[in-house]
């Protein structure tokens, strides 16, 4: 079984940071693309950003400059770096990942997501 377990979600001025963290678990030989998505309210998800195995990233435009995706490949975690929160940022946000499981397989796995509130 794998899972993604994200942490560091929470309440936030606008202004203020959050950091989230994914940890993935389980027989995992490797992990490809991992990234950010988040939802709102009535809002279809879309993409905050990815990040490669060799570290390439990608971002939307609304967070550009503002947020930073990264990963610890030994640790098998991703992050994402949180700046300058707006008030469009509060969304529930998931992790993805794209996995190498046992059976020699590559999979996508999602975490069960994080709720960001940002609110003065």
């Amino acid at each position: 079984q794998v899972q993604l377990v994200e942490s560091g979600g929470g309440f936030v001025q606008p202004g203020g940071s959050l950091r989230l963290s994914c940890a993935a678990s389980g027989s995992i030989f490797s992990i490809n693309a991992m990234g950010w998505y988040r939802q709102a309210p009535g809002k279809q998800r879309e993409l905050v950003a990815t990040i490669t195995i060799g570290g390439s990233t990608n971002y939307a435009d609304s967070v550009k400059g503002r947020f930073t995706i990264s990963r610890d490949n030994y640790k098998n975690t991703g992050y994402l770096q949180m700046n300058s929160l707006k008030p469009e940022d509060p969304a529930v946000y998931y992790c993805h990942a794209n996995i190498l499981i046992r059976t020699l397989t590559w999979r996508d796995y999602w975490g069960q997501g994080t709720q960001v509130t940002v609110s003065s």
